[in-house]
């Protein structure tokens, strides 16, 4: 226990300049964290002397921090566990291996998800593989939704010169199991395949792509396809009798030399902390495998339809968020396969993998924690189900490290907080104007104008309001006027201009922008921003953003761009329809992308702002930044019911809880709730609704509808439910509902074709990733959080 307390200190990060109380505060967390790790370490050790496995290494870490570094038993018999004992990975391989080299292809530009895979092996899958309508893509082979079937006989690879390509010819020829996309179902022989397009698209030998471009930048320098060298052969762990050390033991694998995408991989715990310590977040190394968005890409929930057997199920069920089904690239997420999970590490957040031959890993993606569990359990001859002890240990590991536990609000400082404790030093001399409304004030409640106005560094001169006038309570065009508190002028974008007048902007040094934007492209904020840096631009005047949280967290990217030529106030730049930027990023990236705006521009980062985090997690007060904008709940639902908002619908306006519920007097709201409810759409709860709206689209008449609560946001996939809902509209009541309006807030043709065209909402092409790809990786270089 001891050494324990001991490693968990000197995990803690440098603690020079701090005050005693913080250095006694770090102490007594690490003793706390240590004790509760203790518990995670037990349950392995009583594992091994119960003789459920021989042996095992059990490595835990936040981010590229090790917390408790443990063995027990034996890795042969007669034979000690240690630390860098080697393990056949088994299916571990799809996640290492071969996801971490289709992402680095990705990443590379040499790869899509949406790419053919018959377009990619012309000569080893047949053509229209899959079917004309839906061929089988990259995307379906990583979530295992391709309708492969989960593996085949070994024979299938005897008697080739290439067993891999014969074996691809083989299986690929036989009908597939499912229409691609249309069910998850676990395969094989579609990481099989995967591997294989490594190798014809990198033009190198997998195991040679992955050891240059996974591994050695992630210093796994243990890890390799075998053969294996007589130095980690004298340190790997035996797996089933009869199988030699270092040789797989997937059948499979051993009938291609052990080198295929779905098994053979061999590694150590500590390599495959690094591995974790790369998805959580952490830079664990200078040269990381994979770049930061291209993590976010190959770790975010994707879900996926249920198996054919879960199906009946999940349709009785009253609570569906515990039946959604979910993957992430090469990644487990929430499938019969979680065990690894356990009831602690959150539904949908969470990601990981596991091995038949015992090894496995889980990281969250809140906390940064994760662990591995190395164990072969096949040496004794038997087979026993490991799942019990992967749900305890990680209800222990989550308990020691608090991964369950909510998060306490941070004391996150937006911009104008870090300004206010620089007293505007950087303000000095310069004539400003301010661009602001109601949210523009301090974490105390003073508002940026007052700032400003009071501080002797700053000469406030003007002031500029957006939709909705400075007060954020009014519709429809906003006029000038003037602010009683400080007698300045104060100049509606809103009005008759939504871009400042060479008149307006005349005098100043720089005009800065300080307003709570909502995360979604229709949202008009960030317009406003983007035509005033166009004309200071022009005008020669510096722009300044104070930069402010993204309510629905800086890594939700959904939904299709806007078509280019239908660029409009909601919809300004070719973006999707939650972009996870905060607004200061958004800043930098309309100056340099799409043409550039050319503007001097300074943005004022947050301080102890994260991408993961939700409004209600900053500490920052929540200030409603537009009149039916009133809570963080409807930030999070508007990327699906603002979708609507175009139609012939009532979205709430009028109400009590706009965008938490929508309807219209055509509509019947139980019949619409019974049929959402039917897509066990994963966060969500639909509730038949009757109201009457006082404002906006139908006043005063009785609306039947559909109430909306949010059972789990981290689950929710809004703009996927946008989506459903519009099928079904029209579905339901498309005599009534007005299609054509239902796609003014999408602003994609194509998709809202295929939507309405579709059989199922569900069988849409998701012709807009490719897109939202590429936006990732436009984004990167602009994002000043992690």
């Amino acid at each position: 226990m001891k050494s324990l307390i001991l490693a968990c200190l000197a995990a803690l990060p440098p603690a020079s300049g701090l005050p005693q109380e913080a250095i006694a505060t770090r102490t007594a967390e690490a003793v706390t964290t240590a004790r509760g790790l203790e518990n995670a370490a037990e349950v392995v050790r009583a594992a091994v002397a119960d003789g459920l496995i021989p042996g095992a290494v059990l490595l835990v870490g936040r981010g590229d921090e090790i917390l408790l570094e443990e063995t027990f038993g034996e890795r042969a018999p007669g034979v000690p566990m240690t630390a860098d004992t080697v393990f056949d990975m088994a299916s571990v391989t799809k996640s290492v291996a071969t996801g971490g080299s289709i992402l680095k292809l990705i990443e590379e530009g040499k790869l899509r998800l949406t790419d053919r895979v018959d377009a990619i092996l012309p000569d080893l899958v047949p053509a229209d593989f899959g079917g004309a309508a839906t061929p089988v893509t990259v995307e379906h082979l990583l979530l295992h939704t391709s309708g492969l079937a989960p593996a085949s006989a070994v024979s299938d690879f005897e008697g080739h010169d290439n067993a891999v390509d014969g074996a691809i010819r083989t299986f690929t020829a036989r009908p597939l199991r499912s229409v691609p996309g249309a069910a998850f179902a676990y395969s094989d022989l579609g990481f099989i395949t995967l591997g294989k397009i490594v190798e014809r698209v990198s033009g190198q030998p997998l195991d040679v792509f992955t050891r240059e471009k996974v591994l050695l930048p992630l210093g796994m320098t243990s890890s390799s396809f075998g053969p294996l060298d007589e130095e980690r052969l004298a340190r790997t762990a035996s797996t089933e009798p009869g199988t030699p050390l270092g040789v797989v033991h997937d059948p499979r694998s051993r009938a291609a030399s052990g080198v295929t995408g779905h098994a053979g991989l061999f590694s150590t715990a500590r390599d495959l902390g690094r591995f974790c310590a790369l998805l959580s977040g952490a830079t664990a190394t200078d040269s990381s495998a994979l770049e930061a968005s291209t993590v976010a890409l190959m770790t975010k929930a994707r879900f996926v339809p249920s198996p054919k057997r879960d199906v009946e199920k999940v349709a009785a069920s009253s609570n569906h968020a515990d039946h959604g089904t979910a993957r992430a690239l090469a990644l487990d997420v929430q499938t019969g396969y979680s065990s690894p999970r356990g009831s602690l590490f959150p539904r949908f957040r969470s990601f990981g993998h596991t091995g038949f031959t015992g090894p496995c890993f889980w990281i969250d993606a809140r906390t940064d924690v994760w662990y591995v569990l190395m164990a072969s359990r096949l040496q004794g001859g038997k087979n026993p189900s490991l799942s019990p002890l992967r749900r305890a240990t990680a209800d222990a590991v989550a308990s020691a490290t608090d991964v369950h536990a909510p998060r306490l609000a941070p004391a996150v400082q937006t911009g104008i907080d870090v300004l206010e404790t620089e007293d505007c030093a950087r303000l000095a001399g310069k004539r400003l104007g301010l661009i602001t409304n109601v949210t523009g004030k301090t974490a105390s409640g003073k508002r940026t104008i007052d700032v400003l106005h009071e501080s002797k560094n700053a000469n406030l001169v003007r002031i500029f309001s957006p939709e909705h006038g400075l007060f954020g309570k009014l519709e429809g065009k906003v006029g000038n006027a003037t602010d009683e508190a400080t007698e300045l002028p104060v100049f509606s974008l809103y009005g008759e201009t939504r871009k400042p007048t060479p008149e307006m902007l005349e005098g100043l040094d720089a005009l800065l922008f300080d307003i709570q934007d909502v995360g979604v492209r229709y949202y008009t904020y960030p317009s406003t921003l983007g035509l005033a840096m166009e004309a200071c631009a022009a005008a020669g005047v510096e722009v300044i953003v104070l930069d402010r949280p993204n309510p629905i967290t800086g890594r939700r990217v959904s939904g299709p761009l806007t078509d280019a030529d239908r660029l409009s106030f909601i919809g300004w730049r070719p973006m999707p329809l939650t972009h996870g930027m905060t607004i200061g990023e958004l800043g930098k990236m309309f100056n340099a992308e799409w043409g550039g705006i050319g503007a001097e521009l300074t943005v004022v980062p947050m301080e102890g702002w994260s991408r993961g985090m939700w409004y209600e997690e900053t500490g920052v007060p929540w200030i409603n930044p537009s009149p039916n904008m009133r809570n963080p709940t409807q930030a999070v639902l508007y990327p699906c019911i603002g979708l609507l908002e175009g139609a012939n619908l009532s979205v709430g306006r009028g109400t009590d809880e706009p965008f938490e519920l929508f309807g219209a007097p055509w509509i019947d709201g139980k019949k619409l709730a019974d049929a959402l409810r039917a897509e066990a759409l994963p966060g969500v709860e639909f509730t038949p609704i009757v109201f009457t709206p006082d404002a906006a689209k139908f006043i005063g008449e009785e609306c039947g509808g559909v109430h909306i609560t949010v059972v789990d946001r981290d689950a929710f996939a809004p703009v996927a439910a946008g989506m459903a809902i519009l099928w079904h509209l029209n579905d339901l009541f498309g005599q009534d509902f007005n299609a054509a309006r239902g796609d003014s807030r999408l602003l994609s043709a194509r998709t809202f074709e295929d939507l309405m065209g579709a059989g199922h909402w569900r069988e849409i092409p998701p012709a807009w990733m490719d897109d939202v790809d590429g936006f990732l990786h436009l984004r990167a270089p602009y994002l000043l959080y992690k």
